[in-house]
């Protein structure tokens, strides 16, 4: 491995015990992982070894959660992130839903929290006459318990808190994070409802009401309050928008949950207590003959791949431990999982493809379908041997409108046979195992740069920093004269169009049962009108959130675009 791989692996992935190195190298990482979720198989050898394989060579990366904890005698979950339990509006139950969320990240997981329950700062309370202090400054408590449960660990906490459109504290929560030291274990995302989206085409009036839909508290304007999301998302690159209406109309289990939040990335949206098993397929590894007129991705290997994810993954839930009985429960009748890719920058550029053209958006559509089919056919060929999810619902699953768009053979399948998994397909940023896999470019990102200082916080708490080099850029160097142009298929994110960011997000989209993970960069420079069109393409292109980050508009930058010279060796 490289340095900065080595760093990544030894800070977050490689085994200790007691003190004593128990993984010397990341395939021993990668074996103790395969024999631990192959233990659930009626032939734990075969199915290790297949495991191990697929890991080994880069092909498929599971969540960091799974390397992490897999195999070893630490009580830790393999599951990345968690939806909190509803919570109530009370102090009891909101010091219950903190106790869980401690329970929850002591173990590893992120936490989504909707707080859109909890009444307006300035209500009564009825029994007691208390003033309630509103969603927010219980917001500040639940940062407090991220930052002190975190203090000693090398893996930043992860949180995103989300509050309704319509709550009266909306605007307060908009700006809460204008305050650069507030809330910063916190990703925050505002409830988009259809309903808000046509007061702002309208330039109506926008009705402001305590939880449970009660008597209106006030009014503002739908395109003023637009405009503070607007004002802060460029200020802070905060909040982001989920579409709520869309992710519950879209959710395959529309007939036995609603869905008000997601993970803290935004890829999996969750009913309460669910939970993601993640992993991702590296397309960088699965282009053959690159920068020839020969490239093409293996679609056999492809195949192979996903179809090994989705029983390693389905082999997760069974293997790990749980923070809390109600997400066993829930992730055990369910069984989602959360399959997604990475690398798909550097695969287009191995292919000689653009990553904004629509030959490039083309052949993504493409790779994906064909990933999502055969990860259906996978969970259909896994009820036939170990039976469908609990929740299983014939009519009613067939029914759902991702399902309904699924091939008939498909279709036909789940009809007769079942399946063996809810939900199947998420693509994650898949940072940090982006990184151990050579530095491929994260999930559907563009490249974020060719050549860059990054950041590493180790176990000692201490930050080193390193040059990385874009996969497939140091691929190209390898297999070119030095004295030849450099082509403009390596196009990075800062050279793309907002545009193009949401174009790519978009194609794939009605592919995903789950979400995507994908921010929209923009320049320094960069208008409140552009943030603004950036949100309302990605309302109009049918996508379930948006997030957005201006450059510069946040501390602490963990990775920094540079040239050969400055960053020095990797």
């Amino acid at each position: 491995m490289r340095p900065f791989a080595q760093a990544v692996w030894a800070s977050r992935y490689q085994y200790t015990r007691d003190g004593t190195i128990v993984d010397a190298d990341l395939e021993a990482t990668f074996a103790r992982v395969a024999r631990a979720v192959a233990q659930v198989e009626a032939d734990p050898d075969l199915w290790s070894a297949r495991y191990a394989a697929a890991l080994t060579e880069l092909r498929f990366l599971p969540g960091g959660r799974i390397l992490a904890g897999a195999g070893t005698d630490k009580q830790v979950t393999l599951f990345n992130c968690f939806v909190s339990g509803p919570l109530e509006d009370s102090i009891p139950g909101i010091l219950d839903s903190l106790k869980e969320t401690a329970m929850t990240m002591q173990q590893g997981g992120g936490v989504g929290v909707d707080f859109s329950t909890l009444r307006s700062r300035g209500a009564v309370a009825r029994k007691t006459g208390a003033t309630a202090s509103g969603p927010v400054s219980f917001m500040h408590i639940w940062d407090s318990l991220c930052e002190t449960l975190l203090a000693t660990s090398s893996r930043r906490g992860a949180m995103i808190g989300v509050l309704r459109c319509d709550h009266p504290d909306i605007i307060e929560f908009i700006e809460a994070k204008l305050d650069r030291g507030a809330l910063n274990n916190f990703n925050l995302s505002v409830l988009i409802t259809d309903a808000f989206m046509a007061a702002v085409s309208r330039n109506d009036e926008w009705p402001l009401h305590d939880p449970g839909g009660g008597a209106v508290h006030r009014h503002v304007g739908a395109r003023e309050l637009w405009q503070r999301i607007v004002n802060a998302a460029h200020a802070a690159s905060e909040p982001g928008l989920l579409f709520v209406d869309r992710i519950n109309r879209e959710n395959i289990l529309y007939y036995c949950e609603h869905i008000s939040t997601t993970n803290p990335c935004g890829e999996v949206p969750l009913p309460p207590y669910g939970a993601c098993d993640l992993g991702s397929i590296n397309l960088a590894r699965l282009v053959d003959a690159p920068f020839t007129s020969r490239s093409k991705i293996d679609s056999a290997k492809l195949r192979e791949a996903v179809g090994l994810a989705v029983r390693f993954l389905d082999g997760v839930i069974d293997v790990s431990a749980f923070p809390l009985r109600a997400q066993a429960d829930k992730a055990r009748t369910t069984r989602r999982i959360g399959l997604g890719v990475t690398g798909l920058a550097d695969a287009l550029i191995m292919l000689g493809i653009h990553y904004d053209s629509d030959r490039g958006r083309d052949i993504g559509a493409q790779v994906v379908t064909q990933i999502r089919d055969t990860a259906y056919e996978a969970s259909v060929q896994l009820a036939d041997e170990k039976g469908a999810f609990e929740l299983f619902d014939r009519e009613s699953y067939l029914d759902s409108p991702f399902v309904r768009r699924l091939p008939g053979s498909i279709r036909e399948a789940i009809d007769t046979r079942g399946i063996r998994n809810s939900h199947l397909l998420a693509i994650a940023p898949a940072g940090s195992i982006s990184l151990l896999a050579g530095n491929v470019s994260s999930g559907i990102e563009p490249v974020f740069a060719l050549e860059a200082e990054r950041a590493v916080l180790g176990s000692d708490r201490q930050i080193s920093r390193f040059h990385v080099r874009d996969y497939a850029y140091g691929l190209w160097l390898g297999s070119q004269e030095r004295s030849q142009p450099r082509p403009d298929i390596f196009v990075t994110a800062d050279q793309l169009s907002p545009t193009a960011h949401l174009r790519m997000q978009a194609v794939l989209q009605p592919v995903i049962d789950g979400a995507i993970s994908k921010t929209v960069n923009l320049p320094a420079a960069a208008s409140r009108d552009d943030v603004a069109d950036v949100f309302r393409l990605a309302w109009e292109s049918s996508v379930k959130g948006c997030t957005v980050y201006r450059q510069g508009s946040r501390g602490g930058q963990v990775i920094k675009a540079c040239t050969d010279t400055e960053c020095g060796d990797s």
